[in-house]
């Protein structure tokens, strides 16, 4: 026998059911819509290379940015000795650093193997055809990870110019050329993406003025000339700045509060993604770029027990388990942030026939507290790039950064 239930008829629970209904139909829909982004940024076809079979298979599905580090017994690719590309800031054997299994690892992601870099495969897929990398020093991090993971197979002529020189001191633009493939790499400096200047208040140099509506020149006039581009960037963005907008002040963070004291306080995660959404913007201009740019999503540092400048470090010698750690809110955040960006640019830059790809590393380096410098990117007694000692942010070569070149390949080359 049925169980009996209340009349269906009552206008009140008439009510209450359409309304519960309308919600759940709502929450289908963002849910659909979230999921569907996840898959065309994170999920990608990889092809599996099985110990067992001689013919590699195909994995559908496999969610590339989910996996865990598991021992790898081939590991490295290369070693200080054999490419000439390493800055000492990340020459980790160089400078002695204690334990060396950090490179004694790869990713697994969740449900295939991913194939290791095949660079031959890779310069041939780039024949005639040039890429940019555009960021801060972690751009740079992951452009000589490529230089190193292609020296197997060719070694690049740096193109001889007279060099524009940043505020900072660095090379805005060095471009290499592999002449037997026609494929040229290049890398520019913007740690910001956008328009940055340094400000004549009283803060003196530490502080910045940023333009979050306006692409940083220096990169964003030449996009037209790469078939590929690699953004990435957020670090710089705790620095002390003043946020501009149609050329007036509108805010600042809190780091600068003492130059403007009158303006607004604006969260740094939100200037992350103007930033990075005037960035993208600037590739969505009709007829400037029709190749495939890549939105590299940020990595965490691993500073323990204090920060870069008062006694924190890294000294773990394995990754963590995936069980092991979760991303924190601050990294998630910013990384939403990039995330939301894309989303709002995507639509324009496709319409101009160019195409929006997420090379999302987060999770994967956060469980890498192991792979740092920390004090092995100098002599004893030295400092990095004259700021700190000890450096848990950047990435030791060979080491968990030549992943992202092994993404870049399955994303650029194999999935294409």
């Amino acid at each position: 026998m049925k169980s009996q239930k209340s009349n269906p008829s009552s206008p009140k629970r008439s009510a209450t059911i359409a309304v519960l209904i309308a919600v759940l139909l709502t929450f289908g829909l963002i849910s659909l819509y979230d999921f569907t982004f996840a898959d065309r940024y994170t999920y990608i076809e990889a092809e599996a290379e099985a110990s067992s079979s001689p013919s590699p298979g195909i994995v559908r599905a496999c969610n590339l940015t989910r996996g865990e580090w598991v021992p790898d017994s081939e590991a490295p690719y290369y070693t200080n000795l054999t490419c000439p590309f390493i800055d000492d800031h990340q020459n980790c054997m160089k400078f002695g650093k204690p334990s060396l299994e950090f490179m004694k690892w790869r990713w697994r992601p969740e449900g295939c193997d991913l194939p290791r870099f095949d660079a031959a495969r890779f310069l041939e897929a780039m024949r005639g055809k040039s890429m940019a990398f555009v960021g801060d020093s972690l751009a740079r991090n992951h452009f000589k990870s490529l230089l190193c993971l292609l020296s197997k197979v060719a070694q690049p002529v740096e193109v001889s110019t007279t060099p524009e020189i940043d505020v900072t001191g660095r090379t805005v633009r060095r471009d290499y050329r592999y002449g037997s493939y026609d494929f040229t790499a290049s890398l520019f400096w913007s740690p910001f993406l956008v328009k940055a200047n340094r400000s004549s208040t009283t803060l003196g140099l530490g502080l910045w003025d940023l333009h979050l509506d306006t692409a940083d020149a220096r990169w964003a006039a030449h996009v037209a000339e790469f078939d590929y581009i690699v953004l990435s960037d957020t670090n710089w963005f705790f620095r002390p700045s003043i946020y501009y907008e149609g050329g007036r002040v509108v805010g600042r963070n809190g780091a600068a509060s003492g130059a403007v004291p009158n303006a607004s306080e604006i969260a740094v995660p939100r200037a992350v993604r103007a930033a990075f959404r005037t960035a993208l913007g600037a590739l969505a201009a009709p007829g400037r770029f029709r190749g495939k740019a890549v939105l590299r999503t940020l990595t965490p540092a691993h500073f323990e027990n204090g920060e870069w400048n008062n006694g924190g470090d890294c000294v773990r010698t394995r990754p963590f388990r995936r069980d092991e750690r979760a991303l924190g809110a601050v990294e998630a955040e910013y990384r939403g942030a990039q995330v939301d960006a894309l989303r709002e640019a995507e639509a324009a830059v496709r319409s101009n026939g160019g195409e929006l790809l997420m090379l999302d590393i987060t999770e994967a380096m956060d469980l890498r507290p192991d792979g740092h410098p920390s004090r092995y990117g100098h002599l004893p007694g030295g400092s990095v790039e004259g700021n700190f000692v000890v450096d848990c942010l950047h990435w030791c070569l060979p080491g968990p950064v030549d992943l992202w070149s092994e993404l870049l390949l399955q994303m650029l080359v194999d999935q294409k």
